[in-house]
């Protein structure tokens, strides 16, 4: 059994050590939130927070997550209330279909956290998540909108 924290609570699963946390999310925790995207960490859509960093968790094996404290969109508002990026990305009509999108959200909240003031260098440095709707635009000014509220 390997022990997990997620979302603030207590988890215990009976996986195969070398599993991505990808996958124990999503097919043994239920939280679908997390999407797969491409399997080798480059598109960003299963991103996640693991003791507050942004990891891509195609690539994580959950023998590997330890005591690091799991973060997944559907941890992330606190509450009812959406978090100021949940509300900018409405806002902004960031969405196209979505599939991205909830991993955009957790790489832009940890921008935020370490630079609550970005530059579009900052930004761009941070934000490798891929979009195949292209709203890189309406993310961008989501971004500017939090930083200047």
């Amino acid at each position: 059994m390997i022990k997990l924290s997620v979302n603030g609570k207590a988890h215990q699963v009976d996986v195969d050590p070398a599993t991505p946390l990808l996958w124990v999310l999503r097919d043994t925790l239920g939280m679908t939130g997390t999407k797969y995207g491409c399997g080798i960490a480059a598109c960003g859509a299963c991103t996640v927070h693991l003791d507050g960093a942004p990891s891509r968790s195609c690539q994580v094996p959950v023998s590997s997550v330890g005591d690091a404290k799991v973060v997944t969109i559907e941890g992330l508002a606190e509450g009812k209330g959406l978090t100021k990026v949940q509300q900018a990305w409405i806002e902004h009509e960031v969405p196209q279909c979505g599939y991205c999108q909830s991993g955009m959200i957790m790489a832009v909240t940890s921008l935020l956290k370490e630079k609550p003031k970005p530059t579009d260098a900052d930004i761009d440095g941070a934000i490798s998540n891929i979009c195949r709707c292209g709203t890189y635009k309406q993310v961008r000014q989501a971004i500017h909108a939090i930083a200047k509220a």
